[in-house]
């Protein structure tokens, strides 16, 4: 995948402009669906990752871009579902996980975090 144009609320991803949060599983993406995590919002003031979600756990290494500043709070059941699934959690603002994700490791999936 090639990564170009990250800005706050905007993404380029082999030449398709994403304005919302992504999911790339094995390959594809899709788009993040955090419904299921809007009712932790009280507890961090964000939406936060949550267990609940969608998340691509077929990989090695799942890459979590926590947004432009690095804003999205990742709950803990996240992390001990990783460990438990013997997946290495990398957790980096957006730009960062971005970095990461052209190196070209193969078996790893991705939530990226567009804003904040």
């Amino acid at each position: 995948m090639r990564f170009t144009d990250f800005s706050f609320g905007s993404m380029r991803v082999d030449g398709v402009t994403y304005d919302h949060d992504l999911i790339i599983d094995r390959g594809k993406i899709r788009k993040r669906a955090k419904t299921a995590s809007k009712k932790f919002r009280g507890a961090y003031g964000h939406t936060p990752l949550s267990i609940a979600e969608d998340i691509p756990w077929r990989c090695r290494r799942l890459v979590i871009g926590t947004g432009a500043h690095g804003a999205l709070p990742v709950m803990t059941q996240v992390r001990q579902e990783a460990q438990r699934r013997n997946v290495d959690l990398v957790v980096l603002p957006t730009a960062e996980a971005i970095d990461v994700l052209t190196e070209g490791a193969t078996d790893t999936n991705a939530v990226l975090h567009l804003t904040c």
